[in-house]
């Protein structure tokens, strides 16, 4: 029998909180069964395995991160939208690292269709649409953004920025910079 005041959606919520802790990597049904004092087989009625918790710390992950961007892109668009968006991602991963971390895990399919993933796609779109750009090249935009921003939050999260001037916040702001004058000039097919 499962003990009570256990649920999938409270072993998510732990290993968020497990993962801004000690590590995306840390979160296991292991890590949580010590958490919580119980063996690791009270959890499987839960979830399935490890895999499946992680998953559910992705999706936790990615729906919060879109709850944020949403309201952050309410009621703006072009320079405005894209440095909102950016900045979303930016926050989130110094706030919650090990969550962020989570949403970089790849989901299957039917999950990942299923997930705010799909909104996090439909974000960059609205914010490109500041920017009139037919497809294919709005496509290629949106993988631009998720690079850039991604890649940024990364790379300044593991300190890589942090040995040399100037400061990391003013190359984001020329970066958002830079991104507005492409999205505006954008190359023809």
């Amino acid at each position: 029998m499962a003990r009570v005041g256990l649920s999938a959606r409270r072993l998510v919520l732990a290993g968020a909180q497990l993962a801004d802790e000690a590590g995306f990597e840390q979160v296991t049904v292991s890590a949580l069964a010590r958490r919580f004092d119980v063996k690791v087989a009270s959890l499987y009625s839960h979830v399935k395995g490890t895999e499946d918790l992680r998953a559910g710390v992705a999706q936790l992950a990615l729906e919060e991160m879109a709850d944020r961007g949403a309201a952050a892109l309410a009621g703006r668009s072009g320079k405005e939208a894209l440095a909102a968006l950016g900045d979303v991602y930016r926050d989130y991963a110094r706030e919650h690292p090990g969550r962020y971390a989570a949403a970089r895990f790849r989901l299957d399919l039917r999950a990942a269709a299923a997930s705010a993933g799909v909104r996090h796609a439909d974000m960059a779109r609205a914010v490109l649409r500041g920017y009139d750009l037919a497809e294919p090249a709005a496509t290629h935009a949106v993988r631009l953004l998720g690079s850039v921003f991604h890649g940024y939050v990364e790379l300044e999260s593991s300190g890589g920025f942090a040995h040399s001037a100037p400061d990391s916040q003013e190359s984001w702001t020329r970066i958002v910079d830079a991104l507005d004058a492409l999205l505006r000039n954008w190359p023809a097919d």
